[in-house]
């Protein structure tokens, strides 16, 4: 059944949808693409050629850039290559999935929480907790292997042509599909995937795992699905080994799509992790221990005094990063681990500032701005590690808690207490 009209163009490329498409690409900022024009730039460049642009989108002529490739370390390792857009299309895809979007949401399923209005990974992890709760204390999570690299473009274009009358948005959609990436000075081909950067992708992603949602939903089966992150949830050890084996199956012969077989898996909730989280045994949320890893390698990372920063930027980088960091796990009950967390960080912050003052005259010159006298003093001829004196009570005094938090070095519970 074909939801959207034969003017989806039209609405598409009206004043008001394509300044809500400009004030969002503003908004999320952004690297440039393949010809270097930044976001601030944008706004000049549609003065000038808004025209011949809507002219050539209302004639179907107009041809996507290519995307540049921007290669992303992944916290297990490897890289992931995400495809940035020029600004222009960004603006368009930006338009294209402001008119999709309210049209689409109704065939999606209630189980999926990606990149979808009013929803979060945050009532993912809500919901998956209330099937524990109701008896489902087996996991399913399935991987799957580079998602958006290998997203099929036929049967993406068949789903699409199904929901769309307007050949000239379908069209466009497929050319923004099989724009080529730059990498490494040369413009690849690309025959499948959707690439990550585009505001267009996770509207696209969604639709293409709406059929594994159905399958899901036919079976009977709880899950919980955010973006191509997928968790199932059943009441036996001997149902999750079934499930995963006929899920993997019907996913690769279906959808196309290659699972990873060695990250995906089954288990208690407790021992396996959902989203950076992972579910206890008694109900609680929890957050996950390669969360916890990789939220220390942050610490240190941002904490090496090495770094070619201002005390004033080091503070601001760290307040971006905690903060963040702090919206997305609030939702755990970890109040016991975080606290030990807390005094680890503040440690390593009292270290930074002591190998920044650099030399005995100058931690002698800090100490004595902070506030210490007569022996105290003593601590800046001291030939211990910096990570030693990060934890002596004459430096704990000087750079306090009370200290830190007056300029602005919060820790999560800090932020818990605001």
């Amino acid at each position: 059944m074909t939801v959207l009209n034969e003017r989806l163009m039209e609405m598409m490329l009206t004043e008001e949808n394509l300044q809500a498409a400009y004030r969002q690409v503003k908004a999320n900022g952004g690297a440039p693409g393949v010809d270097g024009m930044g976001v601030k730039a944008l706004a000049e460049h549609l003065d000038r050629h808004s025209d011949r642009i809507t002219a050539r989108l209302l004639d179907g002529r107009d041809e996507p850039s290519p995307v540049r490739g921007v290669e992303i370390p992944k916290p297990q390792g490897g890289v992931r290559v995400l495809g940035i857009p020029t600004v222009q299309d960004r603006w368009l895809q930006q338009a294209i999935q402001q008119v999709l979007t309210p049209m689409f949401e109704p065939l999606f399923s209630d189980s999926s929480f990606g990149f979808r209005p009013g929803r979060s990974a945050h009532d993912a992890v809500r919901a998956a907790r209330g099937y524990l709760l109701d008896g489902k204390t087996w996991m399913v999570d399935i991987d799957l292997k580079a998602f958006f690299d290998h997203v099929n473009h036929d049967r993406l274009l068949y789903q699409l042509r199904e929901q769309i009358g307007d050949p000239r948005v379908l069209n466009l959609i497929g050319r923004y599909l099989r724009a080529g990436r730059l990498r490494h000075g040369e413009v690849e081909v690309r025959l499948d995937g959707t690439p990550q950067g585009g505001p267009l992708s996770p509207l696209l992603a969604n639709l293409y795992l709406t059929p594994l949602d159905r399958e899901l939903e036919r079976r009977g089966l709880a899950f919980c699905r955010y973006a191509d992150d997928m968790t199932v949830f059943v009441g036996s050890a001997r149902s999750a080994e079934r499930v995963l084996n006929s899920l993997v199956a019907w996913i690769e012969a279906h959808l196309k799509l290659p699972v990873n077989r060695e990250k995906s898996g089954w288990g208690r909730p407790w021992e396996r992790q959902m989203l950076g989280f992972r579910l206890l045994e008694d109900g609680r949320i929890g957050i996950a221990p390669k969360s916890i890893a990789r939220y220390k390698d942050a610490v240190r990372r941002l904490w090496d005094a090495r770094q070619s920063l201002t005390s004033k930027e080091l503070v601001q980088q760290w307040q971006r990063y905690v903060r963040g960091w702090w919206n997305y796990f609030r939702l755990a009950d970890a109040p016991k681990a975080l606290a030990r967390l807390d005094g680890w960080v503040r440690r390593h912050m009292r270290k930074c500032f002591w190998l920044r003052w650099h030399n005995r005259p100058g931690r002698h010159n800090a100490l004595k701005r902070l506030g210490m006298t007569g022996r105290a003093l003593k601590l800046a001829s001291s030939r211990k590690g910096a990570w030693r004196i990060a934890r002596s009570p004459t430096l704990q005094h000087a750079l306090c808690n009370r200290i830190l938090r007056r300029y602005g070095l919060w820790v999560p519970s800090d932020l818990a207490a605001a």
